[in-house]
């Protein structure tokens, strides 16, 4: 309540959780019925958060008319209130949660899958270390197909990639002062941007922090945000995995390290290489990446980035200082000894992708999986095993995975994949022009 107090202006409220895609549902409330949120929550029905990508009911779920639709009970996660830059009229935004009415966790909601996922780490006397990296597009949807923005200092499109490019930058030096601006506002860590190797591509990365829940919250609110200012300056802010054909796709790298009960990174260990447990983590995380791939490539769009030479990896595989594998150890000191897992779109849903990698990490952990030799040159010539290619292979991989089924709850598992199996269905309906309306702001 102290932001409100803070900021009378702010009159109404919205409150908001993350559905399995990642899309945000929730409810505008006058501000001053505030403090009965915060102390008694809201409740929507178990299946507003199990929804497929058009928002409707996923045919057949338990939850629906099977159940009677029951209510789950929301409650503000840690963050609390915040501004919501990209609305003209002052407003907050309070993220929620959900639980069942008798306070016991929900399993079906994706940030309660990466707390117990946090929660392993805890009882191993272990806390991950979580920084993203978010690609987007600037896109400028107003006529029949897809355009780069025009440049609000200078009025002309830019139709290269002018990869890492300050007259890129430039190009939109109001937009991104905004959003730092709001980034600030919104205590999300935003750190470097940059320009990309497509035409209005960028990326920004976020600061490392020692709060995979933080993390996550912070890449959803980013996307957000990203999504919201945009429409402001009159474009699209997208995170769709690829927009273009003919270029790059977007990605969100997600890089971590694995502190001890003593603060110490567990894959240092001194020298270049890493530690064993490095290792392990790595040889986890290759073991779940073919049932991980839905959680990595959730929409139909996805696996059109999925392609060899394109900047996103295909193979399983792993590498030191190498952008063509899966799974990258990027150089630094050794204190800073960390892994780079480059699978995952820009259009995932941040919680179930935090809670995938690090699940398949720590389940390397425990079971002391050896890694395979990490391979040199470009990963896409080393004739490594291959994730899957199409979207229906990965539905069938996460509803088969061994390892899938010890990171999440089978309840996730099942509203997961039931969500994905009527998507599959019904995007065979929709042409290409109907599937970048959809996706183009959704995911």
């Amino acid at each position: 309540m102290d932001w409100l107090r803070d900021h009378p202006e702010v009159k109404t409220i919205r409150v908001a959780a993350a559905d399995l895609n990642g899309v945000a549902r929730g409810k505008r409330t006058p501000a001053r019925f505030a403090d009965k949120l915060l102390t008694e929550g809201t409740k929507f029905p178990f299946s507003v958060l199990n929804m497929d990508i058009w928002g409707e009911d996923v045919e057949d779920s338990p939850l629906v008319f099977q159940a009677g639709d029951p209510d789950g009970l929301l409650l503000p996660t840690e963050r609390g209130f915040m501004p919501m830059p990209w609305l003209e009229a002052p407003t907050g935004l309070l993220p929620l949660w959900m639980f069942h009415t008798d306070g016991t966790p929900y399993d079906g909601d994706p940030r309660q899958a990466l707390a117990r996922v946090v929660d392993r780490y805890k009882a191993a006397g272990l806390t991950p270390v979580v920084a993203t990296e978010l690609e987007f597009f600037l896109i400028d949807d107003s006529g029949g197909q897809l355009r780069v923005p025009p440049s609000p200092r200078s009025g002309k499109r830019r139709t290269g990639a002018e990869t890492l490019s300050l007259r890129a930058l430039d190009a939109f030096d109001r937009f991104f002062t905004s959003l730092y601006d709001a980034c600030e506002a919104m205590d999300i860590p935003a750190d470097t941007a940059i320009s990309e190797a497509a035409p209005g591509q960028f990326e920004i990365n976020m600061m490392h922090q020692a709060d995979p829940l933080k993390a996550a919250d912070d890449a959803w609110l980013f996307k957000l945000l990203v999504k919201g200012l945009a429409r402001r300056y009159g474009f699209a802010g997208s995170f769709m995995a690829k927009p273009y054909e003919s270029w790059s796709g977007s990605g969100m790298h997600m890089h971590f390290s694995i502190l001890d009960k003593d603060g110490k990174n567990i894959f240092d260990n001194g020298g270049d290489e890493g530690s064993d447990q490095l290792r392990h983590a790595v040889a986890g995380c290759l073991a779940a990446m073919p049932g991980s791939t839905l959680v990595f490539a959730p929409h139909e769009n996805s696996y059109d980035r999925l392609v060899p030479n394109a900047h996103a990896p295909t193979g399983i595989g792993w590498a030191y200082e190498n952008r063509t594998s899966a799974i990258r150890i990027p150089s630094s000191g050794p204190k800073a000894r960390r892994i780079e897992h480059r699978v995952a779109g820009g259009d995932v849903n941040p919680y179930l992708t935090v809670a995938a990698i690090l699940g398949a990490a720590l389940n390397g952990l425990e079971d002391k999986i050896d890694a395979p030799p990490p391979i040199k040159g470009n990963a896409y010539q080393q004739g490594l095993a291959q994730l899957p290619t199409s979207w229906g292979e990965a539905i069938d991989a996460f509803d088969n995975c061994p390892q899938i089924k010890r990171i999440f709850p089978a309840h996730l598992i099942e509203n997961f994949v039931m969500t994905k199996r009527q998507e599959l269905h019904y995007m065979a309906e929709l042409s290409d022009d109907e599937t970048v309306e959809l996706y183009l702001d959704t995911v």
